[in-house]
């Protein structure tokens, strides 16, 4: 390969258009790659690998996906093409980040796996990973998520997380990824560990300042990944001070070569996050961070936010002596290894006819409808105000817009509650809905509140507050992270669900009218809403009355002594 091609195979970036030849985002292409299609941007950089988002029009359907996935390796393949098939990747977590929604199976997130702390469904939801994304030819999953959420504050792990216990994290990431790499490569990220952050890095650069003993806790998952035999790593976009306090993970050769290479022993694949994140334009040009990123040991350059200017400024590094050849040869070896050894140069084409009955099979469904009904967590139940019996009661169905309570009001009808709606757009309730949610209270046997974040937003705990004066019992209902319990004192039960997609609120449902028995327990400590100790500790759970269903398995991942859980 000429220098040009090596840069090319470490270069991984989205591409916009639903079929390789599809020329209707052509100003898309044009404004950031200078071509019209997705097979122009794979031929005109010899690229390595392409990211699919469905912003970038990618992912509409199953069926589509897999045409786009084999045209582009035709394109590769083609006569102006790299001549090496792609890695054709994706973040499809599960939960909050999935880019293939339904009919892909819909899963309730990592957060929600972590409190079933059952690593034979962490497996299970790898394989559905693994088994849906190969079926479309997709190769690369950029998960599993093993960074341990620490921090209450974080804004961009949260439920993304399986939890705050390492070695839980550790478990269940490794059945994730044993699932998952059954059928194509998985990613353990974020690389030194993104959960003690309270700033987003797509939107600035983070930095943690905890100690050694500290970052210890966070490598811990990674640790075990690497044993496992993941595939691949991706940094993180954040400074580790107890590592260099200068560069972020993602540009640090203390990081990337010094820790996870030679301390750690890692020798597969390591990718950057996104390039074109805050954390990185804020502050460095494409042309340093690219160089620097390839310096610290990085083998690809993930989604540059100008490749043309990254491609150019790597040749000129190599040109200038900056970069040797043979750190190029030493990614592009790693690269082409793992391709072979993945299948991916044999034959990286899928099969359109085996697509529907793969993806969102029923057995799937089944499997991630399993895991949304094992996580539910029911924190408090003041008077048993649960379950509610579906066959009188009426339920007035509220809360913040952002966590979808209009998803979950016709469930609860269809289940055979009356149902009284109402509901608004935004985060935080404005006083005139606050004021319509407790003069319908008044018809109801129980109010349903769906919060999101609630620690944060005054509005939320004001109209619970005043719901609760109603004297009609208050069911919250924390459809993300799993904190809000300590903004809610007025609240008669509260039940965490980890996320708010159908599959999650379906599971909310059924604990509900009592069809299931709240099994879940918290996979990360709860703090006062003060911060300053423990309201309810990691592993508290509590049940209705009698035992609650699906007791941990006997390979249970959680932590040994369960001192906290409640009955």
């Amino acid at each position: 390969m000429t220098v040009r091609q090596k840069i090319g195979q470490m270069t991984w970036t989205h591409v916009y258009g639903s079929s390789a030849d599809d020329s209707s985002m052509a100003a898309s292409n044009q404004a950031r790659y200078g071509v019209d299609t997705p097979a122009q941007v794979v031929e005109k950089y010899d690229l390595g690998g392409v990211l699919y988002f469905s912003w970038s029009g990618n992912t509409s359907s199953p069926s589509q996906v897999t045409a786009l996935s084999n045209g582009l390796q035709d394109a590769a393949l083609g006569e102006d093409g790299p001549g090496v098939p792609l890695a054709v990747t994706i973040d499809q977590e599960g939960g909050l980040v999935a880019r293939i929604g339904p009919p892909a199976t819909e899963l309730p997130g990592n957060m929600a796996l972590g409190a079933t702390f059952d690593t034979d469904l962490a497996r299970a939801q790898g394989e559905i990973l693994g088994s849906e994304m190969h079926a479309m030819g997709i190769n690369v999953d950029f998960a599993p998520v093993i960074d341990i959420n620490s921090n209450p504050d974080n804004p961009v792990i949260g439920i993304r997380s399986m939890g705050e216990d390492p070695d839980a994290v550790s478990r269940l990431g490794v059945a994730q990824i044993e699932g998952i790499q059954q059928y194509i490569g998985a990613t353990a990220k974020h690389f030194p560990g993104h959960g003690d952050t309270e700033t987003d890095s797509h939107l600035g650069l983070p930095v943690v300042s905890y100690d050694r003993a500290t970052l210890d806790d966070h490598l811990e998952p990674f640790e075990a990944a690497i044993d496992a035999g993941v595939d691949m790593i991706m940094t993180a976009h954040i400074i580790v001070e107890a590592i260099d306090p200068d560069l972020p993970g993602t540009l640090s050769p203390e990081v990337l070569t010094g820790l996870l290479r030679e301390d750690m022993g890692f020798e597969g694949i390591i990718t950057t996050d996104a390039l074109d994140m805050g954390a990185m334009t804020d502050h460095w040009s494409q042309e340093e961070m690219a160089v620097l990123a390839i310096q610290a040991g990085s083998d690809i350059l993930l989604n540059s936010p100008d490749v043309d200017a990254s491609i150019g400024a790597v040749e000129q590094a190599v040109a200038d002596g900056v970069i040797s050849e043979e750190r190029l040869d030493e990614s592009v070896t790693r690269i082409l290894e793992w391709k072979a050894e993945r299948g991916v140069l044999d034959d990286p084409h899928a099969d359109p006819g085996a697509v529907d009955s793969v993806v969102g099979s029923a057995e799937h469904l089944v499997t991630a409808a399993t895991i949304a009904g094992r996580s539910i967590t029911l924190l408090r139940n003041e008077d048993r105000a649960l379950p509610l019996d579906a066959d009188s009661d009426t339920v007035l169905v509220v809360g913040a817009g952002s966590a979808w309570p209009e998803r979950l009001g016709p469930m609860l009808a269809d289940r055979g509650f009356d149902v009284i709606e109402e509901y608004e757009n935004g985060n935080s309730p404005s006083a005139a809905y606050r004021a319509r949610a407790v003069e319908a209270a008044a018809g109801a046997d129980a109010v349903v509140f769906t919060s999101y974040n609630a620690g944060a937003n005054s509005a939320q705990q004001q109209m619970v507050a005043e719901l609760g004066v109603t004297g009609t019992p208050v069911i919250v209902v924390a459809a993300r992270n799993p904190y809000d319990i300590n903004a809610f004192d007025e609240a008669d039960a509260v039940l965490n669900s980890y996320g708010y997609n159908l599959v999650n609120y379906a599971a909310v449902v059924r604990a509900i009218a009592g069809d299931i028995n709240p099994s879940g327990e918290l996979p990360v400590d709860v703090p006062t809403a003060d911060g300053t100790e423990t309201l309810l500790p990691l592993g508290y759970g509590r049940h209705y009355p009698g035992p609650p269903d699906h007791a941990g398995p006997p390979d249970h991942a959680g932590p040994p002594d369960h001192a906290g859980r409640g009955h």
